[in-house]
């Protein structure tokens, strides 16, 4: 199902042929790409995402920076790619929240949840996306398909 999930098992989530450490402004970063595959249900099915993910120093007790690099068109990402999901948030008022027990692989199943149980409808980051659901959900669903044919595949 998802082919980071395995990745950072393998890995202990750091290590590894994709894995590449940089150094940047005295903060050395830790950036995780792959391929997170879609189940076959929902909106979604059949496309492939790829993230970024950057793991700062202060890692656990921050949260990750995580990034689609895959343009997509859904409620939660933008098409620039930036992620509403509460466990990414240093700071959430649900409690849901980035916290330091949290692992790269709560966010490897958080963003797949995004693409199927997730899906918020009512408070959106990419709000043109979730107005043209509640308004034609077929649109929604075939714009939904042609952004996974040419994008990600």
């Amino acid at each position: 199902m998802l082919t980071l999930a395995s990745k950072l098992k393998r890995d202990d989530g750091l290590k590894g042929s994709r894995t590449a450490a940089t150094a940047s402004d005295s903060t050395r970063r830790v950036s995780v790409r792959d391929k997170l595959l879609v189940k076959d249900e929902g909106y979604y099915q059949g496309g492939k995402f790829q993230f970024e993910t950057e793991v700062p120093d202060a890692y656990n007790m921050v949260p990750p920076k995580v990034k689609c690099l895959t343009k997509i068109w859904h409620p939660n990402i933008t098409e620039t790619g930036e992620i509403c999901l509460s466990l990414l948030r240093e700071h959430s008022i649900d409690g849901t929240g980035w916290a330091p027990t949290r692992t790269l692989k709560d966010v490897v199943w958080g963003l797949n949840s995004l693409f199927t149980d997730l899906l918020n409808f009512d408070d959106p980051l990419n709000i043109e996306a979730a107005e043209h659901h509640l308004r034609d959900k077929e649109d929604f669903r075939n714009k939904v398909d042609d952004y996974i044919k040419r994008y990600a595949r």
